[in-house]
């Protein structure tokens, strides 16, 4: 049978979920794409390859050399350097470019959000007085951070922070989601944090901190994403599987 080629670049619990998915149909070789940049991935179900590409050039060069029929984004909703590098990618070779990404989360009662665009924005919504802050952002962004030394810092992050923060008073802690509401409700209360600051990720995984926040009343710096106008784009794994059949079916008509 002549297979179908799908890359899917990954990191995601979604582009895992897909592959598992693709993997077992008869008519796919689906490959992931990983960064590299988490030091003990999770187990993946379909071949992985690990490391970057060289940019949207690199990438390029890679779909065409490996016959590559449908380029499928599932990277973090913050990966922006990757996506724009996919789309690029995408219009140079022709490969049709499918954009997974889960949905963002919506405010609830009892929610206290301030929604900046930018780290920097979330650096200066803290303000100046000292508070005792829940950095949940991951740990490639955090250094921004530097530039409000005078709070406490509780920097949660699946690897560590290296070169770690020039703040004073900084805690740090290594744990992967997903985090259940009860334990992070115990995580706040037990550092005294009195505000959150936290990627608008989506998904259940990480999920918890915010509904923690809300139950102790705790106000949330919340990162909103870029918007993209992607052509093809899903938020759920199942309407992902059903683009991707339309879109490798289109490639085949087009010989792609």
């Amino acid at each position: 049978m002549d297979k179908r080629r799908i890359l899917i670049l990954g990191g995601t619990a979604e582009a895992r979920d897909l592959a598992g998915v693709l993997a077992g149909r008869a008519d796919l070789a689906v490959t992931l794409s990983l960064a590299g940049r988490t030091l003990d991935p999770a187990p993946q179900p379909v071949p992985v390859r690990t490391g970057g590409f060289g940019g949207a050039f690199g990438l390029a060069a890679y779909l065409e050399k490996e016959a590559i029929d449908l380029l499928i984004d599932a990277t973090h909703p913050f990966a922006r350097q990757i996506s724009a590098n996919a789309r690029a990618a995408s219009a140079a070779t022709g490969v049709p470019l499918l954009r997974v990404e889960r949905l963002g989360w919506e405010a609830a009662e009892g929610d206290r959000w301030t929604r900046v665009a930018s780290m920097a924005g979330a650096v200066a919504a803290l303000g100046e007085a000292p508070r005792r802050v829940f950095l949940a952002i991951g740990r490639q962004e955090a250094k921004a951070f530097d530039a409000a030394p005078q709070h406490h810092y509780l920097v949660r992050s699946v690897d560590p922070v290296d070169p770690p923060l020039d703040a004073c008073d900084v805690q740090y802690l290594l744990a992967r989601g997903p985090f259940a509401v009860e334990a992070e409700v115990a995580l706040l209360r037990e550092h005294r944090i009195d505000i959150v600051v936290s990627k608008n990720s989506g998904g259940e995984a990480t999920y918890g901190k915010i509904v923690a926040a809300r139950i102790l009343g705790l106000p949330v710096v919340l990162v909103e994403r870029a918007e993209t106008q992607d052509l093809h784009h899903a938020g759920t794994v199942e309407d992902a599987v059903r683009l991707a059949d339309h879109l490798v079916g289109s490639s085949r008509k087009r010989g792609v």
